[in-house]
């Protein structure tokens, strides 16, 4: 599966659009507070476990977003985007949206 922010596969052609698909994760309530709890692991302005938290969802969110690409008939997702959002005010979504395509 080609996965890619771009509008195209270089060297591809896209055969058929099968549609938008969208990957979704929220970390839990308390990922947030987590991340202030522990900012003694904070080196640099940085926190190791909130970032490995962050990529686990964005993984997540990826990995739903090329299942459901595959359930269209898909083999490649392009104009992929990321967005972070704050949900309730206490736990982080992750969303992944791109368009599902068949390319040649």
């Amino acid at each position: 599966m080609i996965v890619t922010t771009t509008p195209s596969v270089e060297g591809r052609k896209i055969a058929t659009y099968h549609g938008i698909v969208v990957g979704e994760a929220i970390m839990g309530a308390n990922v947030v507070r987590d991340f202030f709890a522990s900012i003694t692991d904070v080196v640099g302005g940085r926190s190791g476990a909130y970032e490995s938290k962050l990529q686990d969802a964005r993984e997540t969110a990826l990995a739903e977003l090329e299942e459901r690409a595959v359930a269209k008939g898909a083999n490649a997702v392009v104009g992929v985007d990321l967005d972070y959002e704050v949900v309730g005010g206490s736990m982080l979504m992750v969303s992944a949206s791109g368009t599902a395509v068949i390319v040649e």
